[in-house]
């Protein structure tokens, strides 16, 4: 039988990297996309393929997917890993700024289903594993346009889920908590810029704290990575899997309280 073939997004560095890594090691033909392919000569080594492209841009996804095609004929799983993380009040962060989270963390990832699911279709067969995260469950104050993105994500892949099933494909959801990655630098990095100086910036000051505090807690991307393997080797996938500091912490009381409740225990840290 031949290799199944990946098709990852945001390979180039943390959980998309170790992924990328972990998969090629286990027997899959990886493709690993990301905008900054100079940054994973590593995964080349370790015989993953590396693939510019830009989940913002139509004609580098078609690109990219057709020369997958091109290439072994088929794609059997696609990892939409790529996103970002914006933080910031809702009425501090400019719209233009929200559209871009959107635009990648969103759209990026609905239309780049689009472009394999004819192959999948075709083929009878598929996996698409989306990255969404705790805050795809829950919104904590200054995150409100990341959750929104990983709100919708969710809402995305359960009805995808849905409509591909009598096709013999799979709808993957990976909800990470706490993870060692670049990601949380660039969130805080925003929230700092954005709302540090305005009317939320003791919010701001105490969740940049926290979070600084949290850093040694977080898990390290292999853990996510070997999650996404074990969700991709269940011969009857789960529709969900969390892991990563927190996440069963997080997604459990959310189950358990009320609204009242969970905001009650939110807001109790920011004093």
């Amino acid at each position: 039988m031949r290799n199944r073939v990946v098709l990852i997004t945001g390979a180039s560095s943390g959980m998309g990297k170790e992924t990328a890594r972990l998969l090629a090691a286990n027997g899959y033909t990886v493709y690993a996309a990301a905008r900054r392919t100079g940054q994973m000569k590593d995964l080349q080594e370790a015989g993953v393929k590396v693939l510019a492209m830009d989940v913002t841009n139509d004609t580098s996804m078609n690109s990219g997917v057709d020369s997958i095609i091109e290439a072994e004929g088929s794609i059997d799983i696609l990892i939409n890993n790529a996103g970002f993380g914006l933080m910031g009040s809702i009425e501090d962060v400019p719209l233009e700024k929200a559209r871009d989270q959107m635009e990648v963390n969103v759209f990026g990832l609905a239309r780049l289903t689009q472009l394999v699911l004819p192959l999948m279709r075709k083929q009878q067969s598929g996996k698409i594993v989306n990255i969404t995260s705790t805050s795809g469950k829950m919104a904590s104050p200054l995150s409100g346009w990341y959750s929104a993105s990983k709100f919708a994500v969710e809402a995305l892949s359960d009805s995808l889920r849905l409509e591909v099933k009598p096709f013999g494909i799979d709808v993957i959801i990976i909800e990470p908590g706490g993870v060692k990655s670049e990601w949380g630098d660039i969130a805080l990095k925003s929230l700092h810029d954005v709302s540090l100086g305005t009317a939320y910036g003791k919010m701001a000051a105490k969740i940049i704290e926290f979070a600084e505090k949290a850093k040694p807690k977080n898990a390290e991307p292999i853990v996510i990575a070997e999650l996404i393997l074990k969700s991709l080797t269940a011969t009857k996938p789960k529709a969900r899997y969390y892991g990563g500091y927190m996440a069963g912490v997080i997604l459990l009381l959310k189950k358990m309280l009320t609204d009242r409740q969970f905001d009650s225990l939110l807001m109790g840290q920011m004093k």
